[in-house]
């Protein structure tokens, strides 16, 4: 599904969310560093993406990887990590249980 100008694989709705988390607060893509495209999450990724699971490393959270899936900005992953679960531009706010994913997507 194309949303704010970027390709978001596995989504079913204009806030990024999919089949596996679509609470109120799920509206966050994330990019895979092994593809370098968005899924909403790793679940998507391992059933849409490129089979591979690497992570960001630490040494490249000051890439924009993470979209926002109501105002569709996209942040630094060093600015969505300590972001308070809240986007930075709109303020909407996003799931906190996505923290117990974190190492799925960013190196510990």
């Amino acid at each position: 599904m194309e949303m704010h100008g970027q390709v978001i694989r596995g989504a079913i709705d204009h806030e990024t969310r999919c089949k596996h988390y679509h609470s109120r607060l799920d509206r966050v893509a994330i990019k895979f560093y092994c593809c370098k495209s968005y899924f909403p999450c790793y679940k998507c990724h391992e059933e849409y993406g490129c089979g591979s699971k690497k992570v960001w490393p630490k040494e490249y959270f000051n890439h924009k990887a993470i979209m926002c899936g109501h105002c569709g900005n996209e942040m630094k992953i060093y600015t969505y990590l300590q972001s308070d679960n809240t986007c930075p531009f709109c303020h909407s706010l996003f799931n906190p249980g996505c923290s117990l994913h974190a190492h799925l997507y960013f190196d510990g």
